[in-house]
């Protein structure tokens, strides 16, 4: 048995204070510094805070307006990830006011939500947490709240009462479960006042709080208290009984399977603007949990926190693996009417109607395939899987160590409907491009960066493929983090395949394949080499013809469309001299992609190209620029904006024109031109 690392505290004096300083030396600085300084140090532990879950706080002093010392609670704020928050994801709130409102019996979210923002010290400061009257009406300068996995595991557990009274005595005080807000505020700082000698708050089926005078004090707490749960585990934990399969790489049988699962979820989210991404995680203790004789009982017992219910829903979808595609079609259909049912039965508690959420899965138990985390795009399914595989672990060890109770379906609900994040959810807005997948080949050249980097800010999922690897890292950079390099010679004959298998194992699918990787051959046809031209067909029009091959099987297998598109060149349509070699390629390109039109139509597949000329890249070099334009008696200026509109036509414009193609839904077997005009290079 495997026995998990205890938690270490990181906390240095000499690195606290490089926080502090720039803060100046009031108690405000001095404070915030400091607390600033111990969230990242609890952040930096994914195990303990997984995906900004958890929350800090500070109560000082700071001057107003009127140079008056008022009393303040910092408290993270919306949006802010404790890992690497600034000073400024700690708002201040006027802390009399919130302390105020302990006295009401009563306090709506809208109306807590409300306070707490009125009572911030800067307008532009973001929400404070949800949990900041907790945090308000506890006594302590400093709070801290995390979801460690060891006190997720004893906060859903049968026998918490006896295991908190064996491993703390009276010093951790035990709050029943209520959804966060006003009422939780409210009934923790209650327990605290009768059992004022704690150190800290174990939250049922929620989470921890600790304090402290100092944020070291919390913070040794946190890890502390932490630890002494960990090892209470690891000295109760029975070893688990079933062994794991063991899986490396995913066979295109089972990337098959992954993509018609992609496919039909994204059929059934068209309504929600969602298009599915996919993170599969399948390491032996993942592996060994699926492979559990109860899985299908365990996958209805419901997760182990509020924020929990949020990220990833109640239940997860569990396959079998036997990779069958009816058996993907009902087990989907059966997942979203249970869901739907879910719904129904429990909106009649509400007077106000709800939108439902979407009814599709956002995690996938595949015994031989592993743990599919389903996000929006790479970094939203990153997070998911992140959160399912933590709730994975506490569902194993409550399950050995006495039963894993979660909170009830009811209170799941009232948290997954909760009218603050349905009020996200109207505020969302949806993006034609935003979560689709797009390969886009040559993306280490001047054209290949500017559509990466276009598609990137639509929100795109990118799987970028050159043979210049360094320059395809530089490329990366310019990303965020939905965004995988793939080394790649186009012209290996199982390139293609690698780059289509490679591309479905991290994200699950695929949406646009943008196939703009070239290279021009300059020769006379009369002096070219047989030998130079095959190679120039090879990279120019075999390697075009090989990835679409391969990536319309996915996107028939997915049968919800997609759309190829290829850089086509100038050169199909008006040749220029000595460059014979580059031209007939792309002449045939032209023609390919017009018969993949015409043969993909019936799949809702749409193949179209861009047609750029004069465009400063790896083709048309400053060496070349500065030839033609002495061979023409004009300035390089003059050169490359000789076009009907008298601009140069940039690497940007030629992104555009990809990204136009790539919006398009009823387009297909057409040649965009981007040239800023040239009646002999225009198309008849």
């Amino acid at each position: 048995m495997v026995i998990h690392n205890m938690y270490k505290n990181f906390w240095n004096e000499q690195s606290e204070q490089q926080f502090i300083n720039p803060l100046g030396k009031s108690e405000y600085g001095v404070d915030l510094g400091s607390r600033v300084y111990t969230s990242r140090l609890i952040g930096s532990v994914p195990d303990l805070v997984m995906h900004g879950g958890g929350n800090t706080s500070c109560k000082t002093k700071i001057k107003n307006i009127f140079n008056q010392y008022i009393d303040v609670i910092c408290v993270k704020g919306s949006g802010w990830d404790l890992e690497t928050i600034e000073a400024e994801g700690l708002p201040a709130i006027k802390l009399s006011p919130l302390l105020e409102l302990r006295k009401l019996k009563n306090l709506s979210d809208e109306d807590m939500v409300n306070q707490q923002r009125s009572n911030l010290l800067k307008s532009t400061s973001p929400n404070p947490s949800v949990e900041t009257l907790l945090h308000a009406f506890l006594p302590h300068k400093f709070v801290d709240h995390t979801h460690a996995t060891p006190f997720l595991v004893l906060a859903n557990l049968p026998d918490y009462k006896k295991i908190v009274q064996e491993i703390f005595g009276t010093k951790l005080a035990i709050v029943p479960y209520i959804m966060p807000g006003f009422d939780l505020a409210k009934k923790a700082a209650d327990i605290f006042d009768c059992q004022n000698n704690c150190e800290g708050l174990l939250l049922l089926n929620h989470g921890h709080f600790t304090w402290g005078n100092s944020a070291k004090e919390s913070y040794d707490r946190v890890i502390r208290h932490t630890n002494k749960v960990e090892k209470w585990i690891n000295k109760n934990l029975q070893k688990q009984h079933y062994v794991g399969l063991k899986i490396k790489t995913l066979n295109c049988k089972k990337l098959n399977f992954l993509s018609e699962i992609r496919g039909n979820i994204q059929k059934y989210s068209k309504d929600y603007n969602f298009v599915p991404t996919f993170d599969i995680r399948n390491d032996k203790k993942i592996n060994d949990f699926l492979m559990n004789k109860d899985i299908n009982t365990l996958s209805k017992r419901g997760v182990a926190s509020p924020d929990h219910v949020i990220r990833i829903k109640g239940n997860p979808l569990v396959l079998s693996k036997n990779f069958d595609k009816k058996e993907i079609i009902t087990k989907l259909d059966n997942f979203r009417n249970e869901y739907v049912s879910y719904f129904k039965r429990n909106e009649k508690r509400f007077k106000n109607k709800l939108k439902m959420l979407n009814p599709n899965p956002n995690v996938i138990w595949a015994p031989g395939i592993g743990l599919i985390g389903i996000g929006g795009d790479k970094k939203g399914a990153s997070l998911v899987a992140d959160i399912a595989v933590q709730n994975i672990h506490v569902i194993n060890k409550g399950e050995a160590l006495g039963g894993y109770f979660p909170i009830k379906e009811k209170d799941q609900f009232d948290i997954e409907y909760w009218s603050l994040e349905q009020a996200k959810i109207k505020k969302s807005s949806p993006s034609m491009i935003k979560g689709k997948t797009v390969i886009i080949t040559g993306a280490a050249g001047v054209i290949g960066r500017e559509i990466a980097r276009l598609f990137n800010l639509n929100g795109a999922n990118l799987f970028l493929v050159d043979k210049d690897i360094k320059n395809l890292k530089e490329t990366q950079k310019l990303m965020n983090n939905n965004c995988v390099c793939f080394q790649s010679d186009l012209t290996n004959s199982n390139a293609s395949k690698k780059i289509i298998n490679t591309c479905l194992e991290k994200f699950g699918g695929i949406d646009i394949l943008i196939s703009n990787a070239g290279y021009a051959f300059e020769s006379s046809i009369l002096n070219l080499e047989i030998e130079n031209l095959k190679t120039s067909f090879e990279l120019n029009f075999f390697a075009h013809l090989n990835l679409a091959k391969e990536v319309s099987k996915v996107f028939i297998n997915q049968s919800v469309g997609g759309k190829i598109l290829f850089n086509v060149s100038k050169q199909a349509v008006n040749p220029g001299k000595n460059f014979g070699a580059y031209g007939l390629p792309k002449a045939t390109l032209m023609f390919l992609l017009k018969q993949l039109a015409l043969e993909l139509g019936e799949f809702d597949i749409s193949v179209n190209g861009v047609n750029a000329d004069k465009i400063r890249s790896g083709l048309l070099t400053p060496k070349m620029i500065k030839s033609r334009s002495k061979s023409r008696g004009i300035d390089e200026n003059k050169y490359m904006s000789g076009n009907l509109l008298s601009k140069e036509v940039e690497a940007k414009h030629v992104a555009e024109g990809f990204l136009s193609l790539a919006k398009s839904e009823r387009t297909s077997a057409h040649v965009l031109t981007v040239d800023g005009g040239n009646i002999e290079a225009s198309l008849r």
